[in-house]
């Protein structure tokens, strides 16, 4: 789909409607305010080139003091440039990310992490963000601007209660156990984690999140994950999204992934992960990782960091991880760094499996239902 979104006299619908999806992204998620610091980091790419500009004019429009940074385009392997970690030395109130793939990672971080409350933090932006809590952001990781506008004006006071539900069985949980048609069978621990929403609510420093938003998810318990995952919606690797052609069949064993199976498809994941493993112990050889940290990040290549369920409903399955991760019918398992910031890797790979059952399991034996083949269970919904 092509969208004009011409900007003057005679703006097309579409411009229209981008202009709105804007106002609800720097309104009604970030609450920007009359004379807050806004940083805008995108591409020279056209789609997020247009709405990085519609926010910048959104939060204009509300007084806000935005600045709008270019940078070419990132992939999970590259670093941000310069220019843009200096400008988060600025101490912005509020972050927006409009790229078509990464951020781009910390060099400077990487290699000697920062450090708040007894936490190291390889991104100065992730230090600001859940160290120090001094700003709010949202992310848009290959964003479309056809996603951006379908997918950004929803019911987020819905969107929130739901989340708010399955956070709290999630996060009162010592396991959960995922099933699914296509073979997916897997238990993951639970026990002291606390399950975040991606709700659509940055508000508050500290709080930050995708646009389009729209799941719950929890990072497993270190070593904890067993069973097996069929992946068979889409997949990150390394450098794209990709639709699955052929599932994609991962054991798992103390909470790694032992063996991958699925054609071409599967092994253009063990290609990625080997190339993350590969590269942890040559950033650390030159000096990129600190001494004794590149074993750790390419062990972790293979950890189970992350269950997310997907709850926007005007998310669909297109190939770009942003938007697939948040459709109903599904939910993602990623391969690498988890949420607690207890297992580092240079890589996080999303993947989606369809029609998932999902079952949290009280320490007590009892259980509560959050999906059921697909569908939202009754205590949810």
């Amino acid at each position: 789909m092509v969208l004009s979104v011409q900007n003057g006299e005679g703006a097309s619908p579409e411009r229209t409607l981008l202009e709105e999806a804007a106002r609800i992204a720097v309104g009604e998620a970030l609450r920007i305010k009359k004379g807050e610091g806004l940083l805008i980091i995108t591409n020279p790419k056209p789609d997020v080139e247009a709405i990085s500009r519609a926010l910048y004019e959104a939060a204009g429009e509300r007084g806000a003091a935005p600045v709008m940074l270019f940078q070419p385009v990132k992939t999970q392997f590259d670093f941000a440039e310069p220019a843009v970690i200096s400008a988060f030395r600025s101490r912005p109130q509020a972050v927006i990310s409009i790229s078509a793939e990464k951020l781009g990672k910390d060099r400077k971080g990487i290699a000697e992490p920062y450090t708040c409350g007894g936490v190291r933090w390889d991104h100065i932006f992730h230090l600001q963000l859940y160290g120090e809590k001094s700003c709010r952001a949202f992310w848009s990781p290959g964003v479309s601007l056809e996603s951006f506008i379908r997918t950004v004006p929803i019911d987020y006071a819905l969107l929130a209660g739901r989340c708010a539900l399955i956070n709290a069985a999630l996060s009162a949980a010592v396991s959960c156990h995922v099933t699914a048609p296509g073979g997916t069978d897997i238990t993951l621990g639970l026990r002291n984690r606390e399950a975040r929403a991606d709700d659509g609510n940055f508000s508050l420093p500290g709080q930050g999140g995708n646009l389009p938003a729209g799941e719950s998810f929890i990072s497993p318990e270190n070593n904890s994950a067993r069973g097996i995952i069929v992946f068979d919606g889409s997949i990150s690797l390394h450098n794209r999204d990709i639709i699955i052609q052929e599932p994609i069949r991962c054991t798992v064993e103390g909470g790694f992934v032992t063996e991958i199976g699925g054609g071409a498809d599967g092994e253009a994941l063990g290609e990625t992960i080997a190339l993350a493993e590969q590269d942890a112990l040559e950033y650390e050889r030159t000096g990129r990782l600190p001494k004794g940290q590149g074993a750790l990040y390419a062990r972790n290549a293979r950890n189970i960091g992350e269950l997310g369920i997907g709850l926007n409903p005007r998310a669909k399955i297109t190939g770009s991880m942003l938007e697939d991760e948040k459709a109903f019918s599904t939910c993602h398992f990623a391969i690498g760094h988890n949420y607690d910031n207890d297992a580092p890797s240079l890589i996080h790979l999303d993947g989606l499996v369809r029609d998932p059952t999902i079952t949290a399991i009280m320490e007590n034996g009892e259980t509560f239902l959050i999906e059921e083949g697909g569908r939202l269970s009754g205590a949810v919904v």
